[in-house]
């Protein structure tokens, strides 16, 4: 089994020099050695991988189906080494995808959220959320991309934001609204007055000069939507969802302005960090103004349905 622990880093290696990061994958398949390893199996095969992709036995099919996705790819690459290496066959357990429905924030929520932001405590909590809550919004940037700026990232004279490493290891600059840079030049100077000499390089620190945590983050937005009145038991504001906002408003003002969304979606979904437009164009079926829009431009222009 040294031998397939091997196989497991050649592998890891291989793909992480592609640009995956692949830290649950690693997790993983040094678990399933090691259940190979204690059952004394000399060999993968789909039987067993089955077996340990089905634990713990009282998760969801959904669980069950990433982890034997995870060995699927694996044994088909063990599979290139030795064709008698057997590959799990697909659809094993049945899969469903569920997206949460998405809160689409007005102009108006957005700006009762930054007022709760602003009456936070200690000045620095309340700083830190008012401005990151404001830059998701008009940004679309993703949470996990706005905390982890570093200072040198936000370039404040140009107006532009660079995000590295960001999901799918892709870099990428954020043009921003000049509005939106003094709201940064303003948060900047009142995070170094209130925090002369902070422990992290980040652009947004808590207050004891650390780099902000996303879960904190979170659990102040239920706060504060809590506080507002827009949470309650069916309706779940997320962060994510200012990004979704952010892309629907943008299509939503395309369609308005009669511009083109398929021969703009690309400049959309490269802003937003999309691997492609497809991922995009999922908002579009997420807002019942856009559909209404759409429908509105196809009757326009082929004279209603038949």
């Amino acid at each position: 089994m040294s031998t397939l622990r091997g196989h497991v880093a050649s592998y890891l290696n291989l793909r992480r020099a592609l640009g995956f990061k692949l830290e649950r994958e690693g997790q993983l398949l040094s678990q399933l050695v090691s259940y190979l390893e204690a059952a004394g199996a000399a060999a993968l095969t789909s039987e067993l991988a089955i077996v340990w992709a089905r634990e713990p036995a009282n998760a969801q099919p959904n669980h069950w189906a990433k982890r034997l996705g995870v060995v699927r790819k694996f044994a088909a690459y063990l599979h290139t080494i030795d064709p008698a290496v057997e590959v799990p066959p697909p659809g094993v357990f049945p899969v469903r995808r569920h997206r949460p429905t998405p809160y689409l924030w007005s102009q108006g929520d957005v700006c009762r959220l930054l007022e709760g932001a602003r009456a936070l405590r200690p000045p620095l909590r309340a700083a830190n959320h008012e401005t990151l809550f404001g830059l998701l919004a008009a940004s679309g940037m993703r949470i996990g991309e706005a905390v982890a700026l570093q200072r040198n990232d936000v370039d404040l004279g140009a107006g532009v934001i660079t995000i590295r490493q960001a999901k799918f290891d892709r870099s990428r600059l954020v043009p921003l609204h000049p509005s939106t840079i003094e709201a940064l030049r303003r948060y900047a100077a009142e995070r170094d007055r209130l925090c002369p000499r902070p422990r992290s390089d980040t652009f947004f620190v808590s207050s004891s000069g650390t780099a902000l945590n996303r879960s904190g983050v979170g659990k102040t937005l239920r706060q504060i939507t809590t506080a507002m009145g827009t949470r309650t038991a069916t309706v779940r504001p997320r962060v994510h969802d200012l990004r979704h906002s952010f892309a629907v408003q943008t299509l939503i003002g395309w369609q308005r302005s009669g511009v083109g969304v398929d021969a703009h979606i690309g400049v959309l979904s490269t802003y937003l960090g999309h691997i492609s437009p497809a991922g995009t164009y999922w908002y579009l079926s997420a807002s019942p103004e856009l559909m209404g829009l759409a429908a509105e431009r196809l009757e326009a222009r082929f004279g209603g349905t038949r």
